[in-house]
């Protein structure tokens, strides 16, 4: 004879989970400051880094002690000599001043001091990279591309000699021209002899 089975009896009721908080009135990330110019600088070395590496060039980042953030060495012959190198000094600008056929950027002396002259190993260059002023049109990500706005350029001060006297906080406007634009196929060109012909310790 088979005995009665006895029924289980049920679990207590487990509390119910608090209510989330309103992420309305408290997001989950707290907002960013972007568009200032650490968020800028930042972003123009990486539009620079991102054509050295469509250009299919080796990019080395540097500590900013002698006015270079990417040293560019080209993994191939160049000329007579192997492996060539440049060096870049890159910046980022929100508000161009559009003079014409080119861009009037103030740099600063103690900057333009380390980018002019003949008495270097490479050569070094000034990459402007223009952006809009709303940080929010920078990029814009798709299915099918992804645009980074809106452009670098390049400039080679070798021919001019460094400013003496002058304060190195100091600004001193340079002429970067529009035709100088920065694509992968005249990045590779800034490694030709013409630039190395300029410099003294070459």
């Amino acid at each position: 004879m088979v005995p009665d089975a006895t029924p289980l009896s049920r679990p207590a009721a487990l509390p119910r989970p608090a209510e989330p908080p309103d992420r309305a009135e408290t997001p989950w990330l707290e907002p960013l400051t972007t568009g200032d110019n650490g968020h800028k600088g930042e972003f123009g070395e990486q539009f620079v880094q991102t054509l050295a590496i469509a250009a299919d060039l080796n990019v080395t980042k540097t500590r900013d002690r002698l006015g270079i953030d990417w040293e560019l060495t080209y993994p191939g012959l160049g000329g007579t000599r192997r492996y060539p190198r440049i060096s870049a000094q890159v910046k980022c600008w929100d508000r161009p001043d559009d003079a014409g056929d080119c861009w009037r950027y103030p740099l600063r002396v103690h900057n333009f001091n380390l980018l002019a002259g003949t008495d270097f190993y490479e050569p070094r260059f000034l990459f402007l990279v223009v952006v809009p002023g709303d940080d929010g049109q920078w990029i814009e990500a798709g299915h099918e591309a992804l645009t980074l706005r809106h452009a670098a350029y390049w400039a080679c001060f070798h021919e001019f000699a460094p400013l003496e006297g002058r304060r190195k906080d100091s600004t001193f406007t340079v002429s970067v021209p529009k035709a100088n634009l920065l694509t992968v196929e005249t990045l590779r060109g800034l490694f030709g002899s013409e630039f190395r012909d300029l410099l003294e310790a070459s």
